[in-house]
């Protein structure tokens, strides 16, 4: 059974090029919403850019992250490399997301009492070009997102960031045929709504990976049973199953095998289990003979 300690693609890397185009149009069509938010004084719009700000700077943080995650020249005390980038990149989106919902929502509020009269036409213009940014964006994400966490943080925002531009626009439909003022900030809230359950999932998910607990596909004290059960082993101990960053799944325990079992053939099941059930690839395993008192379980 071969064991190959190469270094892997990363997913994040596989998509570099489809981030750094979603990233320039994001900031072209920025500048253009901001404008069009002042000409018009719509909060709907001005959610909308403040939205498309933060998968601006979103986008930078994860190019930034894959670039310096996956050099290959590392200095030696960063026996990790700088992967776990990608999840504090994750991270920080959710948190960016979280003050521009809350922001839109503070405003909304305040524009309610008095509702100021916004032009429907322009805010349609430019909610529409919105709509074909996301959507281009969106196309350019779609693969990456189910392979990196860092990819579908930017992915996610896209998402709101065309609900948003979808909001916009039915806003702007009803002020021109309606002229209902209050349309413009009950849309400019609904948009702030929307982003904070998108920004909550991304955030515990990147939470999760940040304290080292296990991937929620894995139930450890299943694994704990099937290493267990594997012919020659007696016991198992110190088993941690983490998460390093997107696709970079470990694991590491100490087997305790019978005095005249195979340690090889011990590890190669081990391993086995491992990757084909749960999905972890690379595993450092110690074997120990059950008759050794060299081994203590750590404590911690």
């Amino acid at each position: 059974m071969s064991h190959d300690h190469g270094t892997p693609i990363r997913s994040g890397a596989r998509h570099q090029r489809a981030l750094a185009i979603t990233l320039l149009l994001v900031v072209v069509f920025l500048v253009v919403e901001v404008v069009g938010a002042v000409i018009t004084g719509s909060l709907a719009l001005l959610s909308d850019a403040g939205h498309m700000l933060t998968d601006a700077v979103g986008l930078g943080m994860a190019l930034a992250a894959i670039t310096l995650g996956n050099r290959q020249a590392q200095p030696a005390h960063r026996t990790f490399g700088l992967y776990r980038l990608e999840i504090l990149a994750a991270l920080a989106n959710a948190a960016l997301l979280f003050v521009v919902g809350f922001y839109v929502l503070y405003e909304a509020v305040q524009r309610l009492g008095e509702p100021p009269d916004v032009p429907g036409l322009p805010m349609l213009v430019v909610a529409v070009a919105g709509l074909v940014v996301n959507l281009i964006g969106l196309w350019l994400l779609r693969r990456g997102a189910a392979e990196s966490l860092n990819v579908e943080g930017a992915f996610l925002e896209v998402i709101a960031d065309m609900v948003g531009s979808i909001g916009v626009i039915v806003a702007a439909l009803i002020l021109m045929t309606t002229g209902w003022a209050y349309a413009d900030p009950l849309f400019g809230a609904a948009i702030g709504v929307f982003i904070l359950p998108r920004a909550w999932k991304l955030g515990r998910k990147s939470l999760r990976i940040l304290v080292e607990a296990a991937p929620e596909r894995v139930d450890v004290e299943a694994l704990r049973a099937e290493l267990g059960a594997i012919v020659g082993v007696e016991g198992v101990h110190d088993l941690h199953v983490w998460t390093l960053t997107s696709e970079m799944d470990a694991a590491s325990a100490h087997l305790q095998v019978e005095a005249d079992a195979d340690p090889q053939v011990v590890l190669d099941e081990a391993r086995t289990v491992l990757e084909q059930r749960y999905g972890v690839a690379h595993a450092t395993l110690q074997i120990e003979r059950s008759t050794s008192e060299s081994c203590a379980t750590a404590t911690w």
